[in-house]
Order: structure tokens, then C-alpha cells, then sequence
């Protein structure tokens, strides 16, 4: 039986719901059962890497403010993120879903548009999941890859320099330019700019695919891991002040950052310019920007350098790992003070 898509998920059913979404996985290696039984069965190397992550409405999202296409790309790439900052490759997702019975089936059906896109991209098996009734949308994914050299949130040395890949600050901007009225579309077109005129087009359209359409850089991470061109390292995904607090916490030492090295989106700091706001706080403290943090060895950072242009992911030292209490400071023409972590935390006030 075809389902409507305008059909409501209250309409159709759980197990119609269910049987519609196993006709959209493909099978793939390495499953010896997927999707229909009451668990998957999967092949796993002898370390097998797991994470896990939801995208929970009107906490991550609105429903009115993000296409379902986007939101299941994001959902399956801020996992594949963390996976990718332990110099692992993700090989299987499940995904459970909290779905109100008003969400019509065309909704759920974009939503794995994205899912599916994001697992095609990354080499990733959808091989099961859940689904169940509630007031508020809620996207969980489970995720499990395969890992030969771990890199670890411990493991920087006083002298290692404090290394992130990309610019900073554009998916933070982009939090406010949906609370200004931006919009994209489901292809990740600009739909409409809000509060800006046609001449900041460009630059909205970047900072909304930046917090809406993240891209880890996967493949330079699971290459630095493999050569060891890192001591310890994670995912940019709370902000740079908290996350870099985490890491000298983990390795017992402390960081200065040089604030005129900190890579700040141009794009995101015109806006912010524009709107008479703190560029550099941003890209400090703004966060989902899924980049690497990483401490380097000085004499790495050449053979580092080389090897981000060769995935063409641009790679910045901004600080240097110090002997100390695991306290982060921030030096600027002013001086050097105590950089107070500003990023998110999901039980205190949100992110700077």
C-alpha cells in the first residue's frame, strides 16, 4: 500500500511507518541483519568506536526554522564529528526518532532524504533504530566505526601548540540570523535573508549552511590520527573556550591563545560588524562549529600543514599549550587575562 505523504504519522501507524522506512535503506557490507529484526547484526573491527548524540526540538532546533532535509544531514554528521576526532571511521548508525502525531509522513520521508544523503557521503550503513510518539520532535543517533591509532582528549605537553582546523564563528552567527527571520530551503538554498538586505546574501547563506549543514573535516582527521601528527584532540562542537579548557583539563597543563591568530569567519564577522556585536567572542565562544582542536607538536606542524592542503582544509596554531593549572588565557594588544569558558553547556545559560 502507498502512503500519502501528507498523511499524519497519528494516520498511518507505527508498523506502516516502519515497514515504509525499510523499504528506503539500502543493504550494505558488512550488515548480516539490518533493519526488521529486533537487532542489527554487524561485522566490527577489534576496537570498534561508539558515540551517540540527539538533536532534541526547541533545544537544537525549530521545527519552523530548519528543513527536515538539513536537519537529518546535521543529525548524522555532528556524530560523525566525534567519531572523526578520534581518528576513527564511522561504518553504522541507528537512528531513533521522537515523533508527534500531527508530523505528516512527507516530513519524516525528508528527513531521511538527509540521513541517507550525509550516510551515502561518509560510507555509513543505517541498520536500524526506533520509533515512538512524543510532544517534541527528537532525532538520536547512535553511531559505531572502526579505529586503528586513537586520539585522545589527553596528551598535550607543554609546548604543543593549540591547532584548529577551518574558521570559527559562522554556525554560532548562524544561530542568530534564524532568530532574525533567515531561512533556507530544503537544498540548502537561501530562502530569505530576514533582517539583511541582498548585499549580505552571500555571507547569510554561508553562516546558515554553516550551523544548519555542518561539514567535519573526516577524512583530515582519520589522516592526522593515522600519523600520529597529533597528541591529543577533539571536536569544536562547544565552543573553543570550553572545549580547549577540556583538553588541558584532560592533559594537565594549561593554554594561552593569541587572540589575533584565532581564525574568525570573515563572512560571520561582517555580520557581526554590521550588527555591532563581538566577532572574536564568537568564534571564542560560540561553538557547533565541528572543527578540530588539536595540540601539536612544534616540529609537526610543517608535515601537518602539508597535509590539510592536501584535503584542502585549512589548519591554524593559535596558542601554545603551557606548564601550569589547566587554565586557558588569552593574549591581546591589552595583555594576558583568564579566558572564562563561555561555550555551551546544556544546563547552564546557552552559548555566549
Amino acid at each position: 500500500m502507498t502512503l500519502a505523504v501528507s498523511s499524519t504519522l497519528g494516520e498511518i501507524g507505527e508498523k506502516a511507518l516502519l515497514r515504509h522506512l525499510q523499504t528506503r535503506i539500502p543493504t550494505a557490507s558488512g550488515v548480516v541483519v539490518g533493519l526488521g529484526d529486533d537487532a542489527a547484526a554487524v561485522e566490527t573491527s577489534a576496537c570498534t568506536l561508539v558515540t551517540t548524540d540527539s538533536l532534541v526540538e526547541s533545544v537544537h532546533f525549530h521545527r519552523d526554522a530548519v528543513p527536515p532535509r538539513l536537519l537529518g544531514r546535521k543529525a548524522l554528521s555532528v556524530n560523525l564529528s566525534d567519531l572523526a576526532a578520534m581518528g576513527g571511521i564511522a561504518r553504522y548508525a541507528t537512528v531513533s526518532l521522537c515523533l508527534p502525531l500531527d508530523l505528516t509522513l512527507g516530513w519524516v520521508d525528508s528527513l531521511y532524504d538527509g540521513l541517507l544523503e550525509r550516510a551515502a557521503e561518509s560510507g555509513v550503513a543505517l541498520v536500524g533504530g526506533n520509533v515512538t510518539r512524543g510532544r517534541d520532535i527528537v532525532v538520536d543517533v547512535t553511531l559505531l566505526g572502526d579505529s586503528g591509532r586513537l586520539l585522545l582528549r589527553a596528551g598535550a605537553r607543554p609546548g604543543d601548540r593549540v591547532v584548529v582546523t577551518g574558521q570559527l564563528g559562522a554556525a554560532a552567527e548562524g544561530v542568530r540570523l534564524l532568530a532574525e527571520g533567515a531561512r533556507l530551503d530544503e537544498d540548502a538554498e537561501l530562502l530569505a535573508t530576514g533582517m539583511w538586505t541582498e548585499s549580505s546574501a552571500p555571507a547569510v547563506l554561508a553562516c546558515l549552511r554553516a550551523q544548519l549543514d555542518p561539514r567535519p573535516p573526516l577524512a583530515l582527521a582519520r589522516s592526522i590520527a593515522e600519523r600520529g601528527l597529533a597528541r591529543a584532540g577533539m571536536d569544536l562542537s562547544d565552543g573553543l573556550s570550553l572545549d580547549l579548557v577540556e583538553i588541558c583539563s584532560r592533559s594537565g597543563v594549561g593554554a594561552v591563545v593569541e587572540a589575533s591568530a584565532v581564525p574568525v569567519d570573515a563572512r560571520a564577522a561582517g555580520l557581526e560588524r554590521a550588527r555591532g556585536g563581538d566577532a572574536l567572542g564568537l568564534a571564542l565562544h560560540g561553538g557547533e562549529d565541528y572543527q578540530l582542536l588539536l595540540a601539536v607538536g612544534a616540529e609537526e606542524l610543517g608535515e601537518l600543514a602539508e597535509l590539510a592542503r592536501v584535503w584542502g582544509v585549512e589548519v591554524t596554531a593559535v596558542g601554545e599549550f603551557v606548564e601550569g593549572e589547566p587554565i586557558v588565557w588569552v593574549r591581546d594588544e591589552a595583555g594576558e587575562r583568564p579566558l572564562a569558558p563561555g561555550g555551551h553547556d546544556h544546563f547552564r545559560s546557552g552559548p555566549a
